[in-house]
């Protein structure tokens, strides 16, 4: 994975509860999303505010714009997996993705620990 970060003015970011384009399964605190987004597609922007890991299961590039007004471009290989532990309804963070590529980008994300 590489990423290119781009500076910009923050950008208020209305935030949904969708983390992924499919919710495969909630149960005992755990949700496990897809996220399936075809060439020039956007997750809308949403939360992040319980433990949570990713990995992508396509090559691909993307781009995501966060809530404080940094803009991300990256690049992903096929079993890339990124893990945030710290996050909490005080340590959380709002973004959306794009895919930016020419080809099907593909997720699973699984989320920790109950409701926020």
């Amino acid at each position: 994975m590489s990423a290119r970060r781009l500076a910009v003015d923050p950008v208020p970011m209305e935030a949904g509860d969708r983390i992924g384009t499919d919710l495969v399964l909630a149960e005992n605190g755990l949700q496990i999303w897809h996220i399936r987004l075809a060439p020039g597609e956007t997750l809308p922007a949403h939360r992040h505010d319980r433990p949570y890991f990713w990995t992508v299961l396509t090559d691909g590039k993307a781009r995501s714009r966060y809530g404080n007004g940094e803009v991300l471009d990256v690049v992903y290989q096929a079993g890339d997996t990124r893990y945030f532990p710290d996050l909490s309804s005080k340590a959380a963070f709002v973004h959306d993705l794009t895919n930016t590529g020419d080809a099907e980008l593909v997720f699973v994300t699984a989320v920790l620990g109950g409701q926020a």
